[in-house]
This record gives structure tokens, sequence and C-alpha cells, in this order.
């Protein structure tokens, strides 16, 4: 198994990574559904899903903002 490379935090911001920008989709859908989890009147079973693609994108933002953490952008060198 190979090391893992060290977190950096400056990585996080990349714009010319694609799984930059999806993150930041993922961070506005994330938002949007707190929204109507909070706002919107929902019977139990809207609630129920909202509240499973809530988390579902909660975990799947955090997933992606991990990778970008430990992947170098291309041209940047390991230190």
């Amino acid at each position: 198994m190979a090391p893992r490379a060290p977190l950096k935090w400056s990585r996080l911001f990349q714009p010319r990574h694609p799984l930059f920008w999806l993150l930041v989709a993922l961070n506005g859908l994330s938002a949007v559904l707190s929204w109507m989890v909070q706002n919107k009147p929902l019977n139990t079973v809207g609630f129920g899903l909202l509240t499973v693609f809530l988390l579902s994108n909660a975990l799947a933002s955090l997933w992606l903002g991990a990778r970008l953490l430990r992947e170098a952008p291309p041209g940047e060198t390991e230190r």
C-alpha cells in the first residue's frame, strides 16, 4: 500500500480541477436541501427522503473534499 500524501489546506481551492466544481455544486445542493427541510411543510416520507438525500450529499462532499486535500494538483511537486 502506497503512503498517503500529506493534507494541505491550500489544495482545497483548485478551480482547474473538475472535482472542485463538483464539490461546489454539492455544497450548493446541500444548502438548498437544508432550506427545504427547515422551511417547507413536509409529511414524514418527504422529510425522510430529503434527510437521506441531505446526509448522502454531505458524505459525498466530505469524500470529495478529502480527495482534493490529498491529491497534488498537476505540476506541484511533493516535498
